[in-house]
């Protein structure tokens, strides 16, 4: 697929966008190998705040410390530590060559499985003026993502946050990019909690486990449609648990879309906490932190299910609950419109 971004010329006018974070209601470690996922974007999020115009990108963080500032046209020979490897990571994707001078501020905790950095990713492509439909502007910030980080990421982030709507979650099917909007009901109370590890994916064996299902993949197909008898022939024992788990989560993702849809918070939440039980054991992406964290969670009363959200290898664990489960930690979020845009002459 070739992308078509256009870049807006904005120079002379200030820009507010506030890009939310997504938070993954079941289907992890499904987008890279084509399988459906779940997400919603989050009433939590990055705002950037910026003039347009001028040669260079100069940003301010109020979350973290340091100063980003580099010329454009980004050359490949560009490199920046920290979170400035986003903005600069964005800028050379989009080919940018008119900046900015501005702000960011968030919401979201970093480190978390929140997709913090694909909401900035998506909020400096869109302060940067690009233009485009979703699937072209999430491909173009996946790029960055693995410019920045070297991690072989999907797409379901930038892509849930982009085409995330007011109290809907959305059902993407990673092969196609076909999207289902997914009412979410007001019985429904999603809360996110951090388990106490933080993590960064560069550090992880999230590369591992990617390459693992990609050798399941080669011996019997497409892993989302795979026949469950050939996947449990696989005589690797490591690759045969990769390829269950991908399997069995898809068929989980579309059981959970239908059941949410009709008000099924039950069998959601059942569903979640079977999903959490494949990360754990066939992909081997928990950690004790999580798994007591949604230990505790489930036996509330009025918690539904829960799971580990994201990548695993620490963050966040998602939980669905009752309306009338009020926690004392974590975040009670709802699902929102992934980006707002604000243009105002100077």
């Amino acid at each position: 697929m070739t992308d078509s971004i256009a870049i807006e010329d904005r120079s002379g006018h200030r820009v507010r966008v506030t890009v939310g974070g997504r938070v993954n209601l079941i289907g992890d470690h499904v987008d890279y190998m084509g399988g459906p996922v779940l997400p919603m974007a989050i009433d939590l999020g990055t705002t950037i705040e910026a003039e347009v115009g001028g040669k260079a990108v100069e940003l301010i963080s109020t979350a973290h410390p340091g100063a980003v500032r580099f010329p454009l046209p980004v050359t490949d020979g560009t490199r920046a530590p920290g979170w400035a490897r986003y903005p600069v990571a964005v800028a050379a994707e989009l080919h940018a060559s008119a900046g900015l001078r501005g702000t960011v501020s968030t919401t979201l905790p970093t480190g978390a499985g929140l997709s913090s950095s694909a909401a900035l990713e998506v909020a400096v492509a869109m302060s940067l003026g690009a233009v485009g439909s979703p699937d072209d502007l999430a491909h173009l910030c996946q790029r960055a993502e693995h410019r920045a980080t070297g991690v072989p990421s999907g797409i379901m982030d930038q892509l849930s946050i982009i085409a995330g709507h007011d109290n809907h979650a959305t059902l993407i099917d990673c092969a196609t990019l076909d999207i289902r909007a997914v009412v979410v009901p007001p019985e429904a109370a999603v809360w996110v909690v951090h388990s106490g590890d933080s993590r960064q994916l560069g550090s992880t064996e999230y590369a591992q486990r990617r390459e693992q299902a990609e050798q399941a993949a080669a011996i019997v197909g497409a892993l989302p449609t795979a026949d469950a008898n050939a996947t449990e022939a696989i005589a690797d024992p490591v690759l045969r648990r990769r390829a269950r788990h991908v399997r069995s989560e898809s068929g989980r993702v579309l059981a959970a879309a239908d059941a949410l849809e009709a008000g099924d918070l039950a069998t959601v939440g059942r569903l979640m906490s079977e999903s959490h039980r494949s990360l754990r054991d066939d992909y081997e992406v928990s950690t004790p932190a999580l798994d007591a964290l949604v230990e505790r969670l489930t036996a509330m009363d009025g918690v539904f299910g829960a799971r580990l959200t994201g990548a695993g290898f620490g963050g966040c664990v998602v939980a669905l609950a009752s309306p009338e489960v009020h926690l004392d930690e974590g975040w009670r979020v709802r699902p929102s419109e992934g980006v707002r845009l604000e243009v105002d002459p100077d």
